[in-house]
C-alpha cells in the first residue's frame, strides 16, 4: 500500500503544481490521476497569467513553461461590425499554450523530482485513520483513500487537487454546493492558417452579435480560436463537428473574421458546458483540503482558473510550512490567504461572462 505524507488526487494543474510546491517544502507526496494519461478537456488551451508565472517560478516549473508556450502581450477589442474599439495590454509575462502542453509539462517536472504519479487510480473514498508512521502506537490520525481498482493509499493529509467535479469537495462537506452552469458553451479549435490577420502575441476578441469569440495565432501557422455561446446546458454539440457548426451559425451573420476562421477549421474542436462554483463553504477538514478548481472554480472569461491553481499550490505550501504539524491551522492559514482573492476573481470572471 503506498503510503506518504500528501496524497494529492487529481495529477492536472493544481495536483501536479502542488506535487511540487510541497516537494520544495521538504514535503512528500504522492499524485494519484484518475486519467490513463494526461487528464481532461485537454483538448482546450489557455493562457497562464503574470500571478501563475509567479508561482510557476517559485516551485521552479517557468523555464519549461516558457519553453512550450508563446507570449500573450495585448488584447486587441472588436464589435460585431468588424470595428476595433481598442487594445489594452496584458499584464506580464504571460503566455498561451495548450492546457495538456502544460499537463506534460508539470508532470514531467513531478517525474524528474522523483514524486511517484499514478495514473488510471480513481477516488472512490477517503476516511480518517490510524497514521502508518505513527510512534506512540497508532494513535496519530492520518488519511486512507480508496480507488476504483481496488487499491488503497494511506498518508498524513489529502489534497483534494480534482476539478470542478470534485469527489474530494464532498467528502469534505456532503452539502457542498454544485456546480453552476453559466449559460454558456465553451467551444475550441484550431484553423489552418491565419484568416484574421493576427499578430502572435495579441488575443483578438470579438463581442459578436449572438456570442462572443476569441482567436490568437502563436507562430505554429495555425489560429487557435475560442467561442463562449449562450444556451442550456447539455443543448451544445455532441461531436467536434457539432460544436463547429454551432460555432459557426453564431457568427456567420457577423462582419468579422470569426467565421472565416471556424470554417477553415478540421476535426480539431472540443466543446462543453461552462460552469463555476462562486463559494465552497468549507475547503478543509482535519485531514482534506482543496485546491484549484475543486475549491473555487471561474468560468473561463477571466483566464484565471490555472494562474489560481499555481498560486493555491504555492500558498498551501507555505502554510503547511509555517504551521509545521498542526494542519488544522496550517489549512486555515492556506484558506485565508487565498479565499478571498479567488472568490473576488470567480464574481469578476461571472459579470465577464454575462456581458
Amino acid at each position: 500500500m503506498e503510503r506518504t505524507q500528501a496524497l494529492i488526487i487529481g495529477g492536472g494543474v493544481a495536483g501536479a503544481a502542488t506535487a511540487l510546491a510541497l516537494h520544495r517544502a521538504g514535503i512528500a507526496s504522492a499524485v494519484f490521476e484518475a486519467h490513463r494519461s494526461g487528464g481532461d478537456d485537454a483538448g482546450a488551451f489557455l493562457t497562464v497569467m503574470a500571478n501563475g508565472m509567479a508561482a510557476l517560478d517559485s516551485i521552479g516549473a517557468a523555464q519549461a513553461v516558457i519553453e512550450a508556450s508563446h507570449p500573450a502581450r495585448a488584447v486587441a477589442l472588436f464589435d460585431a461590425a468588424g470595428r476595433r474599439l481598442g487594445e489594452r495590454p496584458i499584464e506580464g509575462p504571460a503566455r498561451t499554450m495548450r492546457r495538456a502542453a502544460l499537463y506534460r509539462v508539470l508532470q514531467e517536472q513531478v517525474a524528474a523530482h522523483g514524486i511517484p504519479i499514478h495514473h488510471g487510480r480513481r477516488l472512490t473514498g477517503a476516511t480518517a485513520g490510524l497514521d502508518a508512521r505513527a510512534t506512540d502506537g497508532g494513535t496519530a490520525a492520518g488519511v486512507r483513500a480508496g480507488f476504483e481498482d481496488g487499491g488503497a493509499a494511506e498518508g498524513t493529509f489529502l489534497v483534494g487537487a480534482d476539478g470542478i467535479h470534485s469527489r474530494v469537495r464532498g467528502l469534505i462537506d456532503p452539502d457542498a454546493p454544485r456546480p453552476r452552469f453559466t449559460g454558456r458553451h465553451v467551444v475550441y479549435g484550431y484553423a489552418d492558417g491565419n484568416p484574421g490577420d493576427v499578430p502572435p502575441d495579441t488575443y483578438h476578441m470579438i463581442s459578436g452579435g449572438r456570442a462572443s469569440f476569441g482567436c490568437t495565432a502563436p507562430g505554429d501557422g495555425r489560429t487557435w480560436w475560442f467561442a463562449r455561446i449562450p444556451g442550456a446546458p447539455g443543448g451544445g454539440g455532441a461531436t467536434p463537428a457539432g460544436w463547429r457548426e454551432l460555432a459557426l451559425a453564431a457568427f456567420r451573420d457577423d462582419a468579422t473574421p470569426a467565421a472565416a476562421i471556424i470554417a477553415a477549421t478540421g476535426a480539431e474542436v472540443v466543446g462543453g458546458d461552462s460552469y463555476d462554483i462562486p463559494t465552497t463553504p468549507r475547503w478543509h477538514d482535519g485531514r482534506m483540503v482543496l485546491t484549484g478548481d475543486a475549491a473555487h472554480a471561474a468560468s473561463p472569461a477571466a483566464a484565471q482558473g490555472a494562474s489560481m491553481a499555481l498560486a493555491d499550490a504555492v500558498a498551501l505550501a507555505a502554510a503547511l510550512t509555517a504551521h509545521g504539524d498542526d494542519l488544522p491551522a496550517a489549512f486555515a492559514a492556506y484558506e485565508l490567504r487565498r479565499r478571498a482573492e479567488t472568490e473576488e476573481t470567480v464574481a469578476a470572471s461571472a459579470r465577464l461572462n454575462a456581458r
